[in-house]
């Protein structure tokens, strides 16, 4: 291999250099195949010729086993744009998810958009997610999304020839010992209804409830479904006969535009599910069913005829209602109701959960019903309805061992 080491700043007229100026190497590394004249591998900076020459032999020893690369001058900034269109437009991920890395990759060029790829180590990375950690702007899960995409994106660059080292392998997001105090916190923060509650609720959106409310809430209190799965379900999914609801979509629709509106795959493959309703929650949909009828009969001409279950009534009949418009609905219920304001759609899925609990049902077929594979939320809700039963059963051990003579 032809190549020679020498000090390219040197001043020095004299055959022994007596100034501060640091050598270089230029090595062989190949053959250009578009014009066929060799390719020259330059680095400078070192401070002795033998730290040159130790340099250049471990990048003679990468040339002999073929574990050379040749890193590109990229920064951050451009090579993570050019893998998010990239990995947009494979086809094979939602949307929503591609939606969602844009944001993560925001969060990581407020670090890391000055630098190049290749001089991005495992101490800038790992310092990077100390600072999110430490200025506590985000939630663990947000940190956990956000570097999930830094990997992704190095990954790449690796499988590119971009980049030699991939700085995110050893690192990781700084997490506290969780506290009792913590664990109490959590478990205090999940808020749902208790049953006197949601009877409550759903009698006010039955007698004083807009169009549509009842409906609307009685099948998430009643099913557990997600806001977006509600919005998305259509007629068809309804097995009137045997009593179910399949899940097999989720609505998307970022720009709260009710004509903008794309139908996505459920959140996870877990969420694709069939639930088993009661008898009362068939008889709901039917009048709902006969009044939307009617409806489709008085806008026939302009009807947006897709089949959805909660379809808008007016101004864009027929198309499908909107997260926004279901929170807004709930926070004017529970003004009426005289309860927590601060409770969403979402709390209906954990009123779901702590109420099947409170029924006797095992976690592992609340899970399944909700379409989980795990959720730590679910889990904390459960335990902490599940401890009064294990309470009583206590209780009634107790009292059997006192009943004996």
């Amino acid at each position: 291999m032809k190549g020679h080491f020498y000090k390219p700043h040197c001043k020095c007229t004299t055959k022994k250099c007596k100034c501060s100026a640091t050598w270089s190497y230029m090595i062989d590394v190949g053959i250009n195949p578009v014009n066929g004249r060799r390719k020259q591998k330059k680095k400078g900076g070192f401070a002795t010729k033998a730290e040159a020459e130790l340099h250049a032999a471990n990048l003679l020893i990468e040339l002999k086993q073929g574990t050379y690369v040749e890193e590109k001058d990229i920064g951050f900034e451009e090579f993570a744009s050019t893998w998010i269109k990239a990995y947009g437009g494979s086809g094979k991920v939602k949307i929503s998810t591609v939606d969602l890395r844009k944001t993560e990759i925001n969060r990581l060029l407020k670090y890391l958009r000055f630098y190049k790829m290749k001089d991005i180590t495992l101490n800038i990375y790992q310092e990077m997610l100390y600072s999110m950690k430490s200025e506590n702007r985000y939630e663990h899960n947000t940190l956990v999304g956000t570097h999930r995409t830094g990997k992704m994106i190095f990954k790449k660059a690796i499988e590119m020839n971009v980049i030699k080292k991939d700085p995110t392998e050893f690192s990781y997001i700084p997490k506290k010992q969780d506290t009792v105090e913590d664990l109490e916190s959590a478990e205090e923060g999940v808020k749902y209804l208790e049953k006197e509650e949601l009877k409550l609720f759903l009698d006010t959106a039955e007698v004083k409830g807009l169009e549509r409310d009842y409906v609307i809430f009685t099948l998430l209190s009643y099913t557990g479904m997600r806001a977006g799965e509600l919005c998305a379900l259509k007629w068809k999914d309804i097995d009137f006969d045997n009593h179910e609801i399949s899940i097999t979509k989720t609505l998307y629709n970022p720009k709260n535009n009710a004509t903008d509106y794309t139908l996505l795959t459920p959140k996870t493959a877990t969420s694709r599910r069939t639930i088993n309703v009661a008898p009362e929650v068939i008889d709901v949909l039917r009048v709902h069913k006969k009044q939307q009828s009617e409806t489709k009969m008085r806008f026939r001409d302009t009807y947006h005829d897709r089949d959805f279950v909660i379809a808008k009534a007016s101004r864009t009949p027929g198309y499908p209602e909107m997260h926004q418009f279901i929170n807004w609905r709930m926070n004017r219920l529970l003004k009426l109701c005289n309860l927590d304001e601060n409770l969403t759609p979402h709390s209906l899925r954990h009123t779901h959960t702590s109420l099947l609990a409170e029924a006797g049902a095992e976690l592992h077929e609340i899970m399944d019903r909700l379409g989980h594979k795990d959720d730590t939320t679910t889990e904390t809700v459960y335990l902490h309805v599940t401890k009064s039963r294990k309470k009583d059963t206590s209780s009634k051990f107790s009292a059997l061992m006192k009943s004996i003579k």
